[in-house]
């Protein structure tokens, strides 16, 4: 009986480290699945709506299974002249208090009480670029909490138009949902099989 009462215990206490090493539930750093997705991580810079740098590291992850369907976009984005930047992938939970906390537009943060897609590894933000790596017009800057970010968006030109729905359009060709109030974020279709984390790659 004792035997079984620690093997019991030691099976709580190690179980969720057996699960995140798992292939499917893996983290992964992006570059190591397509080193030619561009990574432009804000999060790790002053370039964001809080002005301060809160990845100490410069790096990328995402589940395994959603950085391999993301390479899918990039070679068939590749095939019309484009490339895939994502600014934004997994996002440890204690950064998404932080994001929470740092503004009052609210319906443009997920609560962190629950945790976000980014918050497991199942979400991207992303943009278009072009063969000389210049971001195409999507309207409206990353993070800008306005309502030029929306998808229904009034009075974005016929460029602009056009260029979301190249991205928009390949991203659910490959399993991604898009964000109606944020057009470069997408959710990956599997996301609700992974859990929160607040693991730090820094």
């Amino acid at each position: 009986m004792k035997t079984q009462v620690v093997l019991i215990l030691l099976l709580v206490i190690f179980l969720p480290s057996l699960l995140y090493c798992q292939p499917d539930t893996a983290l992964v750093r992006l570059r190591d699945i397509d080193p030619s997705i561009r990574i432009d991580v804000r999060y790790a810079t002053t370039n964001n709506f809080t002005g301060k740098i809160l990845y100490p590291g410069a790096e990328l992850y995402l589940r395994k299974e959603v950085a391999e369907r993301l390479s899918e976009v990039q070679a068939f984005i590749m095939m019309l002249g484009f490339r895939l930047k994502v600014y934004d992938g997994y996002r440890p939970l204690s950064i998404q208090k932080i994001l929470w906390d740092a503004t009052k537009e609210k319906k443009y943060v997920v609560n962190p009480a629950n945790g976000s897609k980014h918050n497991r590894g199942a979400a991207v933000d992303v943009t278009l670029v072009d063969a000389k790596g210049k971001e195409l017009d999507m309207g409206s800057e990353f993070d800008s909490f306005s309502e030029m970010s929306n998808s229904d968006a009034k009075g974005l030109s016929e460029n602009v138009k056009k260029n979301r729905d190249i991205l928009t359009s390949a991203m659910q060709m490959f399993g991604f949902v898009p964000n109606s109030r944020e057009w470069w974020h997408f959710d990956y279709e599997g996301w609700k099989k992974y859990s929160v984390l607040d693991w730090k790659w820094w």
